[in-house]
């Protein structure tokens, strides 16, 4: 059974609590924007342009619910802080705000009700992307692609310690392997006109913030454009191993850990050219690491891989078309459904504003949320709350 759910702007609750029903339900949280003039052109319902607008919504997004697709809490943003994406830290207990347009994280203490947002003020970094956590959740390192940094905090007190100033630009994406005391880091593209791209991933000591080597992670001639820009270790695997995701250059990369040497190896361990698949975006690991899933945003799709054999080279099991820009993926504990958020930096053509959600057993869609779309509005990121929440391998 697939179901469009399309509601307008009367979609947005004015509470700011939580209401809990007795009913089936899948909370997730997204935070939303504005559509852009060139996105609201592609809806076949026009939209009137509406002055710019931010806010984190909090959305029923079950199929079997009777509150499927309705908004149950509204938390407006300012309008200049282009806030980005969200993550949790290790144990869920707090959620992380990054944003675009001001040098300042927030972050939400999920005990909380209603929510509030924290600011913490990071200094000298611009343009802020990805945010992790030691494993002993512990410490945080965020990438500044506008600022050329990373900024280590303190995840307990929350207060920054460190910049660490990287040897290429444009750092965005960023994963961290504790028993080898490494971070590995993307050079993306500059993140004022999507330009410049670099081509590399760079390993930090993580105990120190000592960047110590740059990896070309692309066969071409350089510059290659390829634009490499999330980076995540496969959850467990021996030797460890990430895999990045090249974005212009539309193909998946590995980075191998020799003990021996100290050092990482890099190849090619995927191209979506042939299904023809562009913008690989996000990574995501099931619960024995057995199954690989990717976004790509032009055309939206989501990629199951089986990586059970041999994490160096993914075998491709199935490619579900989506929506335009598809990009970040909530997952629920048991894996039985996933949903993809379906926008990409308000880019025309990959900025469809729909929720995809996917049955992972049957391995198709059963269900379509429109709500944001229709009122004109992207969600930029989503998760499931706790609750509800894997973090498959983040």
């Amino acid at each position: 059974m697939k179901i469009a759910h399309t509601l307008a702007g009367a979609a947005f609750a004015a509470g700011m609590s939580l209401a809990v029903s007795a009913d089936a339900e899948i909370l997730a949280m997204m935070n939303y924007e504005t559509k852009s003039p060139d996105s609201l052109k592609a809806l076949k319902t026009p939209i009137v342009p509406q002055p710019r607008r931010e806010g984190i919504a909090v959305m029923d997004v079950d199929p079997a619910s009777p509150n499927f697709g309705n908004i149950l809490v509204d938390i407006p943003l300012p309008p200049d802080l282009i806030a980005h994406h969200l993550f949790y830290n290790r144990d869920m207990s707090k959620i992380y705000l990054t944003a675009l347009g001001q040098p300042a994280l927030h972050v939400i203490d999920v005990s909380q009700n209603p929510y509030r947002l924290k600011r913490i003020e990071t200094p000298g970094c611009m343009a802020q992307e990805d945010i992790i956590f030691s494993a002993d959740n512990k410490r945080w390192w965020v990438t500044c692609m506008g600022s050329n940094a990373v900024v280590v905090g303190n995840a307990e007190t929350d207060a920054v310690v460190k910049n660490i100033k990287t040897p290429k630009n444009y750092p965005h994406g960023i994963a961290i392997h504790d028993g080898i005391d490494r971070l590995l880091i993307s050079s993306t593209v500059n993140a004022a006109d999507l330009g410049d791209p670099g081509e590399t991933i760079t390993a930090i000591e993580a105990s120190t913030g000592t960047p110590l080597k740059s990896y070309k992670v692309s066969k071409k001639d350089s510059p290659s454009g390829e634009a490499p820009v999330e980076v995540l270790f496969v959850p467990g695997a021996n030797p460890p191993l990430a895999y990045v995701t090249n974005m212009f250059g539309g193909s998946l990369w590995t980075a191998t850990w020799d003990a021996a040497k100290s050092d990482f190896s890099v190849a090619e361990a995927f191209d979506f050219g042939p299904v023809k698949a562009g913008v690989p975006l996000e990574v995501y690991f099931n619960d024995d690491a057995s199954r690989l899933y990717v976004t790509t945003a032009n055309p939206g799709m989501f990629h199951i891989f089986d990586i059970s054999a041999n994490a160096a080279k993914p075998k491709l099991l199935k490619t579900i078309p989506t929506a335009g820009g598809a990009h970040h993926v909530g997952f629920t504990k048991d894996f039985g459904l996933a949903f993809v958020q379906n926008a990409f930096i308000n880019l025309p053509g990959m900025s469809d504003g729909s929720i995809t959600v996917i049955d992972l057993e049957k391995q198709e869609i059963v269900a379509t949320i429109d709500t944001l779309k229709n009122a004109g509005f992207n969600p930029n990121s989503l998760i499931l709350l706790p609750e509800w929440n894997h973090l498959a391998g983040h």
